[in-house]
């Protein structure tokens, strides 16, 4: 199994910045691609950035040149640093591994961005 452990989240202004964090622990060397999904109050949960085994990112247009996915190999850490924050950006985020075998979530972080 693999455990997921987020922190970083809260409350700032348009025009601000965040990093989140993705502690793993577990099986972590079976996991291949992590993520980070949001899912604002009233939507589903989207794909937000990715990142592979091998180090390709993927990212949501809406967060394209805003938002930064990276990894600290050394640390079992993902993380997600977040700038120019929009009040849209508002939001549970959730950390994602993807195993040959199962998903694994975390238990979410909340990201609160005001007007």
């Amino acid at each position: 199994q693999v455990q997921l452990v987020e922190s970083g989240g809260g409350l700032v202004q348009a025009g601000g910045s965040l990093r989140l964090s993705c502690a793993a622990s577990g099986i972590i060397g079976s996991i291949n691609d992590m993520g980070w999904y949001r899912q604002a109050p009233g939507k589903q949960r989207e794909l937000v950035a990715g990142l592979t085994r091998g180090g390709s990112t993927n990212y949501a247009e809406a967060v394209k040149g805003r938002f930064t996915i990276t990894r600290d190999n050394a640390k079992n850490t993902v993380y997600l640093q977040m700038n120019s924050l929009k009040p849209e950006d508002t939001g549970v985020y959730y950390c994602n591994a993807v195993l040959k075998i199962a998903t694994y979530w975390g238990q979410g972080t909340q990201v609160t961005v005001s007007s």
